[in-house]
């Protein structure tokens, strides 16, 4: 058999041209201390601030604290597994989640693994966790509703899209609540939504899920978990994940909706990792940066500008206060960094007026900017009128002779306060807001039992549902009250006083 040289010559060539040396080199430590999930790593000379790090069964963590010798590093999984003397390895990576389509409907960890029993998300596209919020060329004022659903926040409180409304109040006042409401009136409005619970119990989280379910809010929501038995990494990264997934479609130009619930459990647990890494306490014992844990969080939440596609992410952030007290330390930052708030009051909770705002304390930062027409127009008497309300029902306590236009004015706000409540999971569309509102500030209720305004709202939305059907997909569409529709409204409301409520 005769040998082609050429042949052969011409293959080690083309052989050696295309050779590739790869070398991996990565860096290894290790493992001195561990214990409560943070781990001291000696070795690692070249560790980078916030370095995505794989302990020797596979384990992540990522560098917190780079010191003279060794770093400090948290553990994202079971810190009992990892022991002294183990290998680790640098990644030369920052932390990322999986983001994209396939995390829509599903509920995941901080680390984007599934926790619904479903199957492996399958996604190629990440983003990391910790980025630069977006600056101010890049950004437009917020002047985009997004409704609740909540007809005492969307009449008094507005919230935009690309907007940080913290919502806030002692534990079991219904903060949870308002963020699911909101969540499931986003059904139909392109909104994306993200669920972050931190620090929560799993039984309490597993029925927000149902919830959602049940709604028919999971196909357009992403629930992201650290409950409290997670370990404390966890819980402090959640928000960023949260946070990461939802720029994804934000920078496609859609529109997005967080809810961090809550931002207080995740203080504590950068706290406790804090301190077991021997960084310097400071008020309450929190460290000297919690500040810029939560405003490098809350920045995040923008409407971008119409040359980057104009997407928004909104946040709605949960603060739990202790007996009321706003004045503390994690209150007063959020609230500083948060473009106003809502505040739930637990005398109000306790005296059935649920949702429980408190109208006096809440305000929102971008007001009327972040309202329809229509809202705006019927919605500016409201907080003065429950504003004097609550000054007169003071004074009329003490016992002292009213002329009838204090007890007119009395009786206006009660009725008010009475039209303001609305059931869990009920949130309600804009024009039947309106159309509500419209009712209790002309005075169309004044004359209506107490006990029976709620029975009158129903049965006039059924009424204009079924009589005048143009009025409501006219409110609907143009959303604007203009003076036709105010004409068919104060038609609407004097027919169905005149034929269908009895007092």
């Amino acid at each position: 058999m005769a040998i082609n040289v050429a042949e052969i010559t011409s293959v080690l060539k083309r052989e050696i041209a295309g050779f590739e040396q790869k070398l991996q080199v990565s860096e290894v430590g290790t493992v001195i201390e561990v214990g409560d999930g943070i781990a001291r790593i000696y070795g690692l000379n070249n560790a980078m601030a916030s370095e995505l790090l794989e302990f020797e069964n596979g384990t992540m963590g990522q560098v917190f604290n780079l010191e003279e010798d060794s770093i400090g590093a948290v553990i994202f999984g079971n810190y009992l597994e990892i022991k002294e003397g183990d290998t680790v390895k640098s990644t030369g990576r920052l932390l990322e989640v999986p983001v994209g389509d396939a995390i829509i409907g599903r509920v995941v960890n901080p680390l984007g693994q599934p926790l619904d029993g479903g199957p492996a998300i399958q996604t190629t596209e990440t983003r990391k966790l910790d980025i630069v919020a977006p600056g101010i060329a890049e950004r437009q004022p917020v002047k985009e509703p997004l409704q609740t659903g909540i007809k005492a926040i969307d009449s008094m409180i507005p919230i935009g899209r690309g907007q940080r409304e913290l919502i806030i109040g002692d534990r079991k006042t219904g903060k949870t609540a308002i963020a699911i409401d909101t969540i499931i009136n986003q059904k139909g409005k392109g909104v994306k939504c993200f669920y972050v619970a931190v620090g929560q119990k799993e039984s309490t989280v597993a029925g927000l899920v149902e919830v959602l379910r049940a709604n028919g809010a999971m196909e357009y929501t992403t629930v992201v978990i650290a409950t409290a038995a997670d370990p404390a990494p966890l819980q402090y990264i959640a928000p960023y994940a949260g946070a990461a997934m939802a720029e994804y479609f934000m920078w496609k130009g859609e529109h997005t909706l967080c809810v961090y619930d809550d931002l207080s459990k995740q203080a504590a647990a950068y706290r406790q990792l804090s301190l077991l890494l021997r960084r310097p306490p400071g008020r309450e014992a929190f460290p000297g940066d919690v500040f810029y844990l939560h405003s490098r969080l809350l920045e995040r939440a923008v409407k971008l500008s119409d040359e980057l596609g104009g997407g928004s992410m909104t946040a709605l952030p949960v603060i739990e206060t202790q007996d009321g007290d706003v004045s503390a330390y994690i209150p007063t930052n959020v609230i500083s960094i948060t473009d106003g708030q809502i505040y739930l009051e637990p005398e109000l909770f306790f005296a059935g007026v649920r949702p429980a705002v408190n109208v006096g304390i809440s305000v929102s930062r971008v007001g009327g900017n972040a309202q329809t027409k229509m809202m705006k127009k019927i919605a500016g008497s409201l907080r003065l009128d429950l504003a004097a309300y609550r000054e007169l029902e003071a004074f009329a306590q003490l016992g002292t002779e009213l002329d009838a236009a204090t007890q007119k004015q009395l009786d206006r706000g009660a009725r008010l306060v009475e039209l303001l409540k609305q059931p869990q999971y009920k949130p309600m569309p804009v024009e039947q807001e309106v159309m509500v509102i419209y009712a209790g500030t002309q005075g169309y209720l004044d004359d209506v039992p107490l006990n029976k305004v709620q029975d009158f709202q129903n049965k006039f939305l059924a009424y204009v549902d079924s009589s005048f059907t143009a009025l409501r997909s006219g409110l609907a569409e143009k959303k604007e009250l203009t003076a036709e529709y105010e004409q068919q409204l104060k038609q609407a409301l004097a027919d169905f006083k005149a034929k269908v409520f009895t007092k």
